[in-house]
């Protein structure tokens, strides 16, 4: 097998490999890492970048922590990998029982997959058999405007109001939706908004509460969309109108679990509980591929019986590696070990410090914060994912070795929990020089 030197890797890249969510026509050469420690990321070229979306939100105590290594050196001398469907393992059942154990006290039953979309998938068809099994045809789902929850078909279906999906549109299966009441710093609008939408949750449930197996949103951050963020108090009232009407609320925390919020899960900080949650991303703080869905004992003894028909018949190759559960096991530990919630606290602080000289600036609108999560928006003609600005924002701040990755004309700060208070400055001073240097 022929040794790839440094020199020859960025041309052998654009001969064999495709990119996620890029246009290869277009998009500059990819920039070779060589290694990563903390909130850093080190490149073959010499230069250093500052990771400030957690490498598409997945790191959280920082990149190669060594505790996580090592759970994973050691896991791996002793079991690599076994098929999950008649076995099970330490790590598995390890994690499976810490999660629990800070989760919302109704989620019990964990079933593991791979990555953040799968999480969703097994979600929507573990609520959709867990009616049918009680022999109730619920082929309804129900979800917001703008939710992005992963690219399987399942999960485009319900996400397909991004538009992202476009050209995949025939696979989708129908799915209904409603306004998402996004909401920023010194919004005038929301209650009216939340009101507005709360209606619309009503009319939909009273007609059609006995065809809906699921409701399923992202709890107070939409990511992909925007970084788009509802209240708590609307989560609030949005759940206690879908337990009344006896459909299953479905939280998709892939990308707020963790921390994100400033508390361990969203559905936490937004004091509701859900009948699932699916979690992958900062699960296994980026070292593995792994995700969960939890689900209440309830929907678990939904599919129980003597026949094999009942049964949950879906499953993956890599269903709860024991490399990727060790690394989940450890990265646990590392939130009660190095008080993480504290560090979330401290980026939020910066966040509004920051934040709260530009609440006014003539370039930007929208800004909000919840948790370690900043946003804020650009004005231009052109807003959305495919914003003219985008492009122009990544090559400025990547020029001045700061990794921030813009959603259109949305710029957002998402950094690893061990970002120093001095590296976080010197983002927002960053954010600073663009709107005084970059000419929208």
């Amino acid at each position: 097998m022929k040794k790839i030197k440094n020199k020859d890797l960025i041309t052998l890249d654009s001969n064999h490999v495709w990119h996620p969510f890029t246009q290869e026509a277009t998009a500059p050469d990819p920039i070779h890492i060589t290694s990563a420690s903390g909130a850093t990321l080190n490149a073959a070229n010499g230069k250093k970048y500052l990771d400030l979306i957690s490498s598409w939100w997945l790191t959280t105590h920082g990149h190669a922590h060594p505790k996580i290594a090592k759970a994973i050196a050691k896991q791996a001398k002793q079991l690599e990998q076994v098929i999950f469907a008649g076995f099970t393992h330490k790590p598995a059942v390890t994690l499976a029982t810490n999660l629990v154990n800070i989760l919302p006290k109704n989620l019990t039953r964990v079933f593991f997959s791979d990555n953040g979309s799968t999480s969703v998938e097994v979600a929507l068809k573990m609520a959709r058999q867990y009616y049918l099994n009680q022999g109730e045809k619920r082929d309804k789902f129900l979800a917001f405007q703008g939710g992005y929850h992963g690219d399987t078909v399942g999960a485009m279906s319900v996400g397909a109001t991004t538009g992202f999906f476009n050209p995949f549109k025939p696979m989708l299966f129908p799915v209904d939706t409603i306004p998402f009441p996004q909401t920023w710093i010194n919004d005038q609008e929301v209650e009216k908004k939340e009101n507005q939408t709360l209606i619309e949750l009503d009319k939909y449930l009273n007609k059609h509460k006995n065809q809906c197996a699921a409701v399923l949103i992202e709890p107070l951050v939409q990511g992909a969309s925007g970084m788009r963020m509802c209240s708590p108090q609307f989560m609030q009232k949005m759940a206690e109108k879908i337990k009344e009407a006896g459909v299953l609320l479905i939280c998709d925390e892939v990308m707020t679990g963790f921390g994100r919020t400033g508390e361990m899960f969203a559905s936490q900080k937004a004091k509701i509980n859900p009948d699932i949650i699916c979690l992958s991303k900062g699960l296994t703080a980026g070292f593995m591929p792994l995700s969960v869905t939890v689900c209440t004992q309830e929907i678990y003894k939904g599919f129980l019986s003597a026949s094999f028909d009942k049964a949950f018949a879906h499953g993956h190759s890599f269903t709860a590696n024991s490399l990727s559960c060790a690394a989940a096991v450890a990265s646990l530990k590392l939130f009660k070990k190095e008080k993480t919630l504290k560090k979330i606290t401290k980026i939020q602080k910066i966040h509004q410090q920051r934040i709260t000289p530009l609440l006014n600036h003539e370039k930007i609108e929208k800004p909000r914060i919840t948790g370690a999560i900043a946003a804020l928006e650009f004005k231009t003609k052109d807003p959305g994912y495919s914003s003219k600005i985008a492009p122009k924002l990544k090559k400025f701040f990547i020029s001045r070795g700061l990794l921030i990755r813009p959603l259109g004309n949305v710029l957002y700060l998402l950094p690893p929990y061990c970002i120093s208070s001095s590296d976080l400055h010197r983002a927002w001073d960053g954010i600073e020089s663009a709107l005084l240097e970059i000419d929208f």
